[in-house]
């Protein structure tokens, strides 16, 4: 089993007691759940039995004394995740509507998450074989972009494979910046990316679809996710392209959605002991990569069943496969 590092925000979710749409009288409520994108990603591997890490830098308040226990429940190793007194954990207050869709507020400017240097990054941490995963909020400003690339850096130079989930929260980028580059420098620095079809819109939005995906093959990525919520997963490679359609299940709550699916992809490609030539080898095995895109489509599906982060991701025996 490889180990995987997830790298970025471990934050807070505040929860709203209200659906959204209803704007009564009655008292809102905000209950507290572990989360943040990786964060996420390494509780869905951790939860299934894998060689989870988490890195990044939380605050020495009570929320982060919550992420770390939260982490250590979920099976995550917290030996990367780094303290700070310089600034408090990070806090998204969640407010779903009546289908279970979420709208988020974020208070991270900054945040403890986003202190983290490149000069932070441990040369052992890189000993062994892996996989290193990040999303796109680690890009949203100059500092923590810089680590975050130095990350890349010395995973790459590992022989590790680099897993990229776009997760564009547009809230959290400056108002007179576009995160375009940024983040077309990231997944030209990738092997496996996974997209929102919402994400897909804005990458091609003077494009075409079909011209994101020829340029992130030509790039060096060898595998594309594309999700669309309960709508069939396309995949695409060089060698083969394809659709999986998800289980149906009654949504409650899409917070983790795109997390679990994706966490459980890598968990199935560290079960393989998939680094990035053997993930090519397994892109020529159609059947063998959409089993595992089944696994992960269980997973997500079953996020999105139950409330919260963390606490809708399955462990092994919550899978019905």
């Amino acid at each position: 089993m490889l180990k995987v590092i997830s790298f970025g925000e471990a934050l807070v979710d505040m929860l709203s007691s209200r659906v959204s749409e209803n704007q009564s009288n009655e008292i809102e409520q905000f209950a507290k759940y572990p989360g943040g994108a990786p964060a996420n990603v390494a509780a869905a591997v951790g939860k299934l039995g894998g060689n989870s890490y988490m890195a990044g830098k939380i605050g020495t308040d009570m929320f982060g004394v919550f992420m770390r226990q939260s982490l250590h429940e979920a099976g995550v190793n917290t030996d990367y995740l780094l303290n700070t007194d310089a600034a408090n954990t990070a806090l998204a207050f969640v407010s779903l509507d009546a289908e279970g869709e979420r709208s988020f507020t974020f208070y991270r400017n900054p945040s403890a998450d986003m202190l983290f240097t490149a000069d932070e990054f441990e040369d052992h941490w890189f000993a062994d074989a892996g996989i290193f995963h990040f999303c796109s909020n680690t890009l949203t400003a100059s500092g923590i972009r810089e680590a975050t690339l130095a990350g890349i850096d010395k995973a790459k130079a590992a022989g590790f494979l680099i897993s990229f989930d776009v997760n564009l929260r547009s809230n959290l980028w400056p108002a007179d910046s576009d995160p375009a580059a940024p983040i077309w420098q990231a997944l030209e620095l990738a092997d496996l990316v996974k997209l929102s079809q919402e994400e897909m819109n804005f990458l091609a939005a003077n494009t075409s679809q079909d011209e994101v995906l020829q340029r992130l093959l030509n790039s060096g990525v060898s595998l594309v996710l594309l999700t669309d919520g309960g709508n069939p997963l396309r995949y695409f490679s060089a060698q083969n392209a394809g659709t999986v359609t998800p289980p149906r299940v009654s949504m409650v709550d899409s917070t983790a959605a795109g997390d679990a699916f994706i966490g459980g992809f890598i968990y199935q490609l560290a079960a393989m002991d998939c680094q990035p030539d053997e993930l090519n080898t397994l892109l020529n095995m159609p059947d063998k990569l959409e089993q595992a895109l089944r696994f992960a489509s269980h997973c997500g599906a079953y996020a999105v069943s139950h409330k919260g982060a963390f606490t809708s991701l399955p462990g092994i025996n919550d899978l019905q496969l």
